[in-house]
């Protein structure tokens, strides 16, 4: 068991340059300067002040105020403040556990603080996307933003954003199990913090510190940092980061073998984590505290912490959250690769200007080579689109391969790891049942129900898995694939006919795998959304390729109505499709069902 890694700092709301927190952290004077009949920019800085307030302490007030203050930053064109409030709504979403909607947000908020030179402000922003990355464990990516935040502080000499880099870094070599470094940067974070006399800093440096320390077992040093921590953070009456020490310590005494006093601190963390709705912790949390009941043997009070775990999680840490995170990152650094092709361009432009200039006076003697340079000139401008093209669709297969990949390896863990333990719990209370003297017919009644539970969650474990990654798909093909899918839906709810014809050969591998997933969506949106009780699903190969028809007699939709016709379903469709370079053509109307038509050409 390891130290809750939900321990962050929270300096980005100071370093991104929200002073009005500092100078007032009443948010009922922030409201009546709200309110009041003062300038915008009165206004403004007092909606940062209060969006930074509220990030921590009431995620949907804090985002509802970035919100209000970005419209009102819109309104007089300040782009450098809607930027903050982009990052300000972008640490709520963190908080919340809405990881797909922070990145939004944080990669929305640089893309504004390009416009102006406030490298402080984007240094702040930088932290709390590294810190996100961090969260989903790109080690690499998220060193490498940190490291870019660190350059700029250290232009600007700002010791305070420095030490907040070194707590925040410190973690990634605390993952990478590089103990020695991680203890390097939280002493010289913490250095820092005592120079500037910075009492919330020097609870955070003390918390990273006891964290390393409960990690290389030395709980003599970790429990006396740790408690420095909590109580310098019961002065300051900062209920979030409360919470997160209580979590700490009592990972501390679950490593130190103390399960009853690590059970009473994880329930103080989650009694403040579920009044402040914060996932994230409580994800964590309910975790460690199954570990400890089965430590202590206690199945059913483990398998209820469980459950409340992975309940969690299915909210916070969905495959289309991750998926839509490297979306965006792909996105970001296609824009980057945009704007220099429009600068090179721009060069290109103004070199012409001055050829044109030069060769007014002898234009007949020049005509030939300037119509050469023309056509050079033309044919690299068709390299570099060719290239940007290029960039994109090694971008989009990136995200689709790191999708496919994170299926497989949940599936292999799910199959291999949780079902195998499952399993071995199965056998072990089955061997249990053989031996024990039951006191009466209840007691066995009670027992055997304990056995079905623990049967009926391999069976769920064993669907999910084959659902990520069919075994059909890997040894007998697309046909057969979604063939065994539609197999195990109520034919009594929904009556489905597969025609398949011309797929007796092996399709490449990224072709069957996306067609099966496009299938796969198509179905269970026919389920989820259309109310219909027959589909027909034809998909045949020929000589032009494959095409694909899935039909319902569902209730349909109105395709002029760009809401639904341009959900996020629908769109996953098409950019699927549109990656093997084929076609997605829908037809449909209210109360006559809807035809999705897909070709995919194999030359």
């Amino acid at each position: 068991m390891q130290p809750v890694k939900v321990r962050t700092l929270l300096f980005y709301l100071i370093a991104s340059g929200v002073n009005c927190i500092a100078q007032s952290g009443n948010p009922d004077s922030l409201r009546n300067v709200i309110n009041s009949n003062g300038v915008d920019k009165q206004k403004i800085e007092a909606y940062k002040g209060l969006a930074g307030g509220l990030a921590i302490k009431n995620f949907d007030e804090g985002m509802n105020a970035a919100s209000a203050g970005y419209q009102l930053a819109l309104k007089a064109k300040d782009s450098s403040s809607m930027g903050e409030f982009d990052g300000l709504a972008g640490s709520a979403h963190y908080f919340k556990g809405n990881y797909d909607s922070a990145a939004s947000f944080f990669y929305r908020a640089l893309n504004l603080l390009k416009k102006n030179t406030d490298k402080k402000k984007k240094a702040g922003i930088l932290n709390e996307l590294a810190r996100l990355y961090r969260k989903t464990k790109d080690l690499e990516r998220a060193t490498q933003i940190y490291d870019e935040a660190f350059a700029i502080y250290e232009d600007l000499g700002d010791e305070d954003g420095m030490a907040t880099i070194l707590n925040e870094s410190g973690v990634v070599f605390e993952y990478k199990g590089d103990y020695d470094e991680a203890i390097n940067r939280y002493n010289k974070s913490l250095a820092v913090r005592k120079k500037l006399r910075d009492t919330i800093g020097i609870a955070y440096s003390y918390n990273f510190l006891g964290g390393v320390f409960t990690l290389q077992k030395k709980f003599a040093e970790a429990e006396k940092y740790l408690i420095q921590s909590l109580e310098l953070r019961q002065k300051l009456k900062d209920t979030f980061a409360i919470a997160l020490s209580y979590s700490d310590l009592a990972s501390m005494y679950a490593e130190k073998g103390e399960y009853d006093k690590s059970i009473s601190q994880y329930l103080q963390s989650n009694e403040i984590a579920a009044r402040m709705k914060y996932p994230e912790l409580l994800l964590t949390n309910y975790k460690y505290l199954a570990d400890i009941a089965e430590k202590k043997g206690d199945i059913l009070t483990s398998l209820r912490f469980l459950k409340q775990h992975f309940s969690l999680k299915d909210s916070v840490y969905s495959g289309e959250k991750m998926k839509q995170i490297e979306e965006l990152n792909a996105r970001y650094q296609s824009v980057e690769k945009e704007q220099q092709l429009k600068l090179q361009k721009a060069e290109i432009t103004k070199k012409n200007y001055l050829l044109g200039g030069l060769s007014i006076g002898v234009i007949l003697l020049f005509i030939a080579g300037f119509s050469f340079y023309r056509k050079r000139q033309v044919q690299h401008t068709l390299h570099l689109q060719a290239e940007l093209m290029k960039q994109q669709d090694m971008a989009t297969k990136a995200v689709i391969v790191a999708e496919e990949t994170e299926r497989k390896r949940i599936a292999a863990e799910l199959h291999d790891g949780v079902g195998q333990m499952m399993s071995a719990v199965k056998m072990n209370l089955s061997s249990f049942e053989n031996e024990m003297k039951f006191r009466d017919e209840e007691q066995k009644i009670q027992f055997e129900n304990v056995i079905s539970l623990v049967d009926e969650s391999c069976s769920e474990i064993r669907s999910v898995s084959h659902q990520m990654m069919p075994n059909a798909l890997l040894k007998n093909g697309l046909a057969n694939a979604i063939r065994e899918f539609i197999d195990k839906i109520d034919n009594r709810v929904l009556r489905i006919n597969l025609h398949t014809e011309g797929l007796n050969e092996r399709l490449d591998s990224n072709v069957e795998t996306i067609l099966y997933r496009v299938i796969q969506e198509c179905v269970n949106n026919v389920i989820k959304h259309s109310g219909a009780n027959v589909l027909d699903i034809s998909l045949i190969k020929d000589t032009d390729g494959i095409a694909a028809t899935v039909e319902d007699n569902g209730r349909g939709f109105d395709i002029t109505d760009r809401q639904k016709s341009e959900g996020i379903g629908l769109k996953n469709l098409s950019s699927r499709v549109g990656f093997l370079k084929g076609t997605v053509d829908f037809d449909s109307a209210a109360g006559r069902g809807t035809l999705i038509a897909i070709h995919v050409p194999l030359a």
